[in-house]
């Protein structure tokens, strides 16, 4: 049986429905909600329903072009598209879901939506390959323009290689997390909605950076084994001491939050020992199975002597792909 993508909405309608929206797209506003307020408390925010439909009704177009050519599983394998479908609903569950709104009375679920956005969609965008499938959605003309439009711009690719550098994407993706989570930037971000939607896109993007480096484009391109274990270990070793650090505070550090957490049951300081301890653990595990990810393969390869997809022999000639 044939299944069919959704087609995209029309102009008209959907302008009709972002006027009919709330304008709240993706910062909190009002008073901090209560216990009683959790299953009213969905979020429309029009931005993000759009970028959510957008993303994946071009990514299932493209696909179902890709396979209609070059038979289903190929060019894009099953399990990508999955990749890419656990991205888009996790940015819903983060975004549009109560975790929204209950972010604003406690640090600990704040910390929860800020892990889905770094640690569970960035990733799965980037191993859902979206580029090929997304250009694939557009008419041929388009694909031309923007092929053409790439390689005639120089400094759009010197940026995207500096930007993708290992240095430059950890320091960015690392620099961001701490950043965002000191006392002042982060209590401007919850009291100031322009400034907590710059927060949510600079952790997304500066994420998608870091997990591009390790996962992203071709295989030839991405870290070797030993440098790629440097560059997760050493991000998972800033997030745990800065978890550490905040979940072992002797008093708490947000004072946007002092009173926002009773009606949960907790005080701030409580609040705020389970949010470091989140940004300990459950961050350094997804980094850890990041890390057995690409130990694993290259244990494998060494006990069975084939070299690793993109790694060199031992004479310096390339692999053989796997």
């Amino acid at each position: 049986m044939t299944i069919r993508f959704p087609r995209v909405v029309h102009t008209g309608a959907l302008a009709a429905w972002l006027l009919a929206c709330p304008a709240r797209a993706w910062a909190h506003a009002g008073r901090a909600p209560e216990p009683h307020d959790l299953w009213h408390s969905w979020n429309a925010a029009p931005f993000v329903v759009l970028g959510l439909l957008l993303g994946t009704v071009l990514y299932l177009r493209g696909v179902r072009r890709l396979w209609s050519r070059a038979g289903r599983g190929r060019a894009v394998a099953g399990w990508r598209v999955g990749c890419w479908l656990g991205a888009m609903a996790a940015v819903a569950l983060a975004l549009l879901s109560p975790i929204d709104a209950v972010a604003e009375a406690l640090f600990s679920v704040h910390m929860v939506q800020h892990l889905l956005l770094i640690m569970a969609a960035a990733p799965l965008m980037v191993l859902g390959e979206p580029l090929l499938p997304v250009l694939f959605a557009l008419p041929l003309g388009a694909r031309r323009a923007v092929g053409r439009q790439w390689h005639r711009r120089r400094t759009l690719r010197a940026a995207w290689h500096w930007l993708t550098t290992p240095v430059v994407a950890w320091t960015l993706h690392v620099g961001t997390l701490v950043l965002w989570h000191l006392p002042p930037m982060y209590d401007r971000a919850v009291l100031h909605e322009p400034v907590h939607v710059a927060e949510h896109l600079s952790f997304l993007l500066t994420a998608l950076l870091f997990w591009w480096v390790v996962a992203g484009g071709p295989a030839r391109h991405r870290l070797r084994t030993g440098s790629a274990v440097v560059y997760l270990f050493g991000a998972a070793l800033a997030s745990t001491l800065f978890g550490a650090a905040i979940a072992l505070a002797p008093r708490p550090w947000y004072p946007v939050h002092w009173g926002t957490t009773a009606a949960w049951g907790l005080n701030p300081l409580e609040d705020q020992q389970v949010a470091g301890l989140i940004m300990w653990i459950p961050a350094g595990v997804v980094y850890l199975v990041a890390l057995a990810a690409v130990l694993v393969p290259a244990l494998r390869a060494e006990r069975t002597g084939t070299p690793l997809r993109g790694e060199l022999t031992p004479a310096g000639s390339p692999g053989t792909p796997g």
